[in-house]
């Protein structure tokens, strides 16, 4: 397994924390396509696109178009060259844990029969110890949740997801700016947009990112994609072009309300998405990620040279990233994401005022619900609109699962936790949601095919729990 292979954004990234850990390369040095030139945002219908200014959260001038991969390659790359040893094809499965202290993580076996007992490629798991534990497992992090859990680590609100997917493709037509639209397909009560990137000339990165708090238990993200796709906006970029890749994935978008009290404790910090450092109105994550790095690393490295990795000690790493950009900005925008839940007009006519106020408005904190909590209407039949994929511009989520690179074995044990006698239309509610054909309704029960998991963690906010599989499962990503 190659670092980066499970790693997956838009995305635009900010340069900040890049100059400050690299200070002597300039930017074409560091491990992005381009910088962003000219920019869009549109309103779609069925058949146009309205343009409108760029909002101020989403300017990009000084940013540049990336691949996650290739930046999580890259500075892998540079950690080995210092000395760092990195172990790939290891997922941690549990943590470990003296008292309230945690010391170390166990990852998963591998070599398991589907019925889980030991194949003849058997590995057990391995203990790894460290007086430090950084969890930066990404969006919905299971260890990083256990240890919220077990701590009781509160937040004022609860965090709350989306679902992103994203492919690639080469195209004959150049795209020559950096496109997000609002509006059309989605439904006017779900919160969501598209983004069109361009890599190269002839390279593109699109995708369609929704949040899951949507009331249409028939809302399927891929499909919707596979639709969108069909717009003259993308169309006209798209056709005649190959589609190179296929990913999906969650991403956490509470904000600065729905970040835990505190992320550090015994022996332990959260990074990333892990703990939720999203701006949702700006589209940005990878930098807040990338500085909560470089904080932990530096109140982890006063930790080790005092010998003192307790709590007290390691709440260094909050202080650092309460009184950075990384707050500031998640305070700034407080509200703005939240503001949507009762609608895409009301929320946009929030949200501008959110943004004229600098955040004062409205003041105080939009309360929202777990997005499992969300009730759901069921509309029988099929929607209005549904793709039937023709295997060049649209695909099935079959195709696009085989476009991901998913190097899952068929006789893996199911890593799905799911309760027994799902009722008909809970079963076709999971079938939606999931990007990847994981669930499918079979003679009204529901059948799971495991080992198609991309490891989005869609299902695992909105029902059946999502445990780490053995190492080299999943994706390969390339480019995304």
């Amino acid at each position: 397994m190659i670092e980066g292979e499970h790693s997956l954004s838009g995305a635009i990234v900010n340069p900040r924390p890049f100059r400050e850990l690299f200070p002597d390369l300039p930017d074409a040095e560091l491990p992005f396509r381009r910088p962003v030139g000219k920019e869009a945002v549109y309103v779609l219908t069925p058949g146009s696109a309205l343009r409108l200014p760029t909002p101020p959260t989403m300017h990009n001038r000084g940013n540049y178009v990336a691949s996650l991969c290739e930046i999580v390659r890259w500075l892998g790359a540079k950690a080995e060259a210092l000395g760092v040893n990195v172990f790939t094809g290891f997922p941690a499965a549990h943590l470990l844990a003296q008292g309230r202290r945690v010391v170390g993580v166990r990852t998963a076996a591998s070599g398991l029969n589907r019925d889980g007992t030991p194949g003849s490629s058997f590995q057990a798991p391995n203990d790894l110890s460290a007086r430090v534990v950084a969890l930066a497992e990404g969006t919905r992090g299971l260890l990083a949740q256990a240890w919220l859990e077990w701590e009781r680590v509160s937040s004022r609100n609860p965090q709350i997801f989306a679902l992103g997917v994203k492919e690639i493709w080469e195209t004959k037509q150049p795209l020559d700016r950096v496109v997000h639209t609002l509006g059309w397909p989605l439904p006017n009560d779900a919160f969501g947009g598209s983004f069109m990137y361009p890599l190269e000339p002839n390279l593109v990165a699109l995708g369609l990112v929704v949040g899951l708090d949507y009331q249409d238990a028939a809302l399927d993200v891929h499909g919707a994609f596979q639709r969108m796709k069909l717009h003259p906006l993308f169309r006209r970029v798209l056709e005649g072009g190959e589609m190179l890749e296929w990913g999906a994935k969650t991403i956490p978008e509470g904000g600065f309300y729905a970040l835990p009290e505190r992320r550090s404790g015994d022996g332990v910090v959260l990074l990333g998405d892990a703990a939720g450092f999203v701006d949702v109105p700006s589209l940005k994550g990878i930098h807040y990620a990338m500085q909560s790095g470089i904080f932990a690393a530096r109140a982890i490295f006063q930790a080790l040279t005092s010998g003192d990795a307790s709590a007290t000690r390691l709440a260094e790493y909050d202080r650092l990233v309460n009184s950075s950009y990384i707050a500031h900005d998640l305070h700034r925008t407080r509200n703005m994401r939240l503001a949507f839940k009762d609608g895409f007009y009301r929320g946009g006519l929030k949200a501008a005022l959110m943004t004229v106020t600098g955040g004062r408005f409205p003041g105080g904190k939009i309360t929202v619900e777990a997005d499992a909590n969300v009730e759901r209407r069921v509309t029988p039949g099929l929607r209005p609109g549904s793709t039937v994929p023709d295997g060049k511009l649209t695909f099935s989520k079959v195709d696009a699962v085989f476009k991901s690179g998913n190097a899952t074995r068929d006789t893996i044990p199911t890593h799905l936790v799911i309760g027994r006698d799902v009722p008909p239309e809970v079963a076709a509610f999971y079938s939606h949601v999931c990007p990847a054909g994981v669930y499918e309704v079979a003679e009204g029960t529901l059948r799971v095919n495991a080992p198609n998991c991309v490891d989005c963690k869609a299902t695992d906010v909105l029902g059946p729990r999502w445990t780490p599989r053995e190492g080299g499962s999943g994706t390969k990503y390339k480019r995304m």
